[in-house]
């Protein structure tokens, strides 16, 4: 018998679409990159995460880093083994969690094959090196390094190849690459390359994953806060509507509290009204102050903006031993993360797997 296909069935990335329309009814969600792999006091220790120990649950959003991978390394530019890491995501998707990826290459015209730089934070050879402002063009079709490139994407795919269930169903990710485009730190920033070579970059990459079948992904554009990004300068690198499902910044606190906050509040007032034009779903896809010097800061200075827009998430950088952006039971700001941790606006696992039992029901 000729088995009969559904034509109807969504796709894991439209599912996971739905699912953040509906939880940013109900509030945003909060988010830690590489949170079970390590903290403050800490490293690879079974179910463990700074947050956790903080509130007692896990963060709804989980960040993890594909740099690395590009090169055949066993470890990610932070030294996260690969196959812990596929472990932990699947895992947080297992748990009702939600995933997002980066990915930050190395620099093709400058990284040695094999050199192995796990670890290491130098800029030479890493996506920090920006000594040439011919990169992307190297790796467009008919660049110098358009072949080294292209096995760099398969190891990508490969990769995302065996973030399954237990029964073989693909995971949905939402997949930011290419990020703080718009600053000029990475080797695919403003000053790096032209408008045309970053969306035939961004084009590039995707059009491969979708050609392997990765109808899983999310994907997601998230230039760097900035003063003087208004929809125009959003738009200039915007690799289009058909092409994105959610739209980004990522902010941090670099100076003073007054500046953070009238930069973050700006800038968010255009990403929710972008996102609403045109459909998508808005976050902040990286936030955070170092250290957190103002233990406060979780509910005096973040919230108060946040609790302004309806976007997805916020997710804040990970937690090292010299340099950390969560909460921990060791700091002074446990008490004010679980300030917020106590509002009924801000989502943490346990929120978003009761509504994912209605979302499920509905679906």
């Amino acid at each position: 018998m000729k088995r009969q296909i559904d034509r109807t069935r969504k796709s894991q990335s439209q599912r996971l679409m739905e699912r953040l329309e509906m939880l940013r009814k109900k509030g945003y969600m909060f988010g830690h990159q590489d949170d079970p792999f390590y903290g403050l006091t800490w490293d690879y220790q079974p179910d463990s995460s700074d947050v956790k120990n903080v509130c007692g649950d896990w963060p709804a959003v989980m960040g993890f880093e594909l740099g690395g991978i590009e090169m055949g390394d066993k470890k990610n530019l932070d030294s996260v083994p690969f196959t812990r890491m596929a472990e932990e995501i699947i895992k947080h998707h297992e748990r009702g969690g939600i995933v997002t990826i980066s990915w930050h290459p190395r620099n093709p015209l400058t990284t040695i094959e094999g050199g192995g730089l796990a670890g290491q934070k130098f800029p030479e050879g890493t996506a920090w090196d920006v000594t040439n402002t011919t990169v992307v063009k190297s790796i467009l079709e008919g660049g110098s390094k358009h072949e080294l490139f292209k096995t760099w994407m398969q190891r990508v795919s490969d990769f995302l190849a065996g973030l399954k269930t237990s029964d073989g169903q693909k995971i949905p990710i939402i997949f930011r690459p290419w990020h703080e485009n718009t600053g000029s730190w990475f080797w695919w920033g403003e000053k790096l390359c032209t408008v045309e070579e970053y969306k035939a970059l961004w084009n590039m990459l995707q059009d491969k994953l979708t050609a392997d079948g990765f109808d899983n992904l999310l994907w997601a554009y998230s230039p760097g806060m900035a003063s003087n990004l208004d929809e125009a300068k959003y738009l200039e690198r915007y690799p289009g509507n058909d092409r994105i499902q959610l739209v980004g910044i990522d902010g941090y606190q670099w100076g003073s509290k007054e500046d953070f906050v009238t930069q973050l509040d700006a800038n968010l007032a255009m990403l929710t009204k972008f996102a609403a034009d045109r459909g998508k779903i808005p976050a902040l896809t990286e936030c955070g102050l170092k250290n957190l010097t103002d233990p406060t800061w979780w509910t005096s200075t973040l919230t108060p903006v946040l609790d302004k827009y309806q976007i997805s998430y916020f997710l804040v950088w990970r937690n090292y031993k010299e340099e950390w952006f969560g909460p921990s039971p060791s700091k002074p700001d446990a008490p004010y993360f679980n300030e917020m941790y106590a509002k009924k606006n801000v989502l943490f696992l346990k929120e978003i797997n009761n509504s994912q039992y209605l979302w499920q029901r509905l679906n």
